[in-house]
């Protein structure tokens, strides 16, 4: 029994004028660390409201642990812990009590050691009588993973967790979860920090204008399409033939190279540019390239 299981789920809005999800069908195993990836618009929001319950599918199912979102909610939303994009929080109680509360809905008592460890793990012991009006935007983030958690859920959503936090966070909150991935709890993640889907993410699905275009394992995706890639600095324009295949981010260019001849033809090619560069880089494609290079090519087919 997969752990999430999104069969031919379809999203539209206006009257069907708006097509945000068609047809999107995968499963995520128990235990898996999953990455959900795509620009913005490509339909993630939309593909994890309908698993929270907040948006109705217009054609096909979602299942968690084999409950079915929509018939059996309840067992469904049990079996779930979301942290949501938005702050979202009371401003009437402190931490622990927002906590304890969490702990209700779900009908959960005598849970204050495992809210004890929460707040540990999460950097929040110190913060635990705190007003949540009175924290920073990082400990309130905090706080959501921890409400996320309370109820001990066998599936993990965190939905753009660390976007505009800080690296403390990023570290501790990793730390904790991928810990919790090994204890069996299965992760879903949106991020659009990359560098994180490839180090913690075992499996990948991309999302483009609301259709998959790439699922695989993250060492396959990356094997699948690695080539070397040149990377430096330079304050002058590229040579003409160079610069469709470059990626310039300010003072940075990234060129693809797929053996050492092309490696030796774009410097070469510098070199009687009279194109001076600095801290020259050959190293393997990382999954921002990967990523890149997917989604352009589904714009092509497009």
């Amino acid at each position: 029994m997969p752990a999430i299981s999104f069969q031919k789920v379809s999203k539209t809005y206006r009257g069907g004028q708006v097509r945000a999800l068609d047809g999107v069908s995968f499963d995520i195993a128990q235990g898996e660390f999953f990455g959900l990836l795509g620009p913005n618009g490509a339909g993630k929001t939309s593909l994890i409201s309908i698993l929270a319950g907040l948006a109705q599918a217009s054609g096909g199912s979602v299942k968690v642990m084999g409950h079915d979102v929509v018939t059996d909610y309840a067992a469904a939303r049990q079996a779930l812990g979301i942290v949501p994009q938005e702050l979202v929080f009371d401003p009437f109680f402190s931490v622990r009590e927002a906590l304890k509360i969490q702990s209700g809905y779900f009908g959960v008592r005598n849970n204050e050691a495992w809210i004890d460890e929460l707040l540990e793990n999460l950097g929040l012991a110190d913060k635990a009588h705190a007003n949540m009006r009175q924290l920073s935007g990082g400990m309130k983030r905090r706080v959501l993973v921890a409400q996320a958690l309370v109820h001990r859920p066998p599936v993990i959503v965190l939905d753009e967790p660390t976007a505009g936090v800080d690296v403390e966070l990023r570290q501790t909150l990793w730390q904790f979860i991928a810990r919790l991935n090994r204890e069996g709890h299965t992760v879903l993640l949106t991020t659009h920090y990359l560098e994180e889907a490839e180090a913690l993410c075992g499996r990948l699905a991309m999302l483009k204008l609301g259709r998959i275009v790439a699922l695989d394992r993250t060492s396959d995706l990356l094997k699948g399409r690695a080539s070397t890639m040149l990377r430096f600095k330079t304050d002058a324009a590229l040579p003409a033939s160079l610069q469709e295949q470059a990626r310039i981010t300010g003072r940075i260019v990234q060129i693809k190279a797929h053996d050492a001849a092309e490696v030796e033809a774009v410097l070469a090619t510098l070199r009687a540019a009279q194109c001076p560069i600095e801290d020259l880089e050959i190293g393997r494609a990382d999954l921002e390239d990967v990523f890149l290079e997917i989604m352009q090519q589904e714009g092509s087919a497009a």
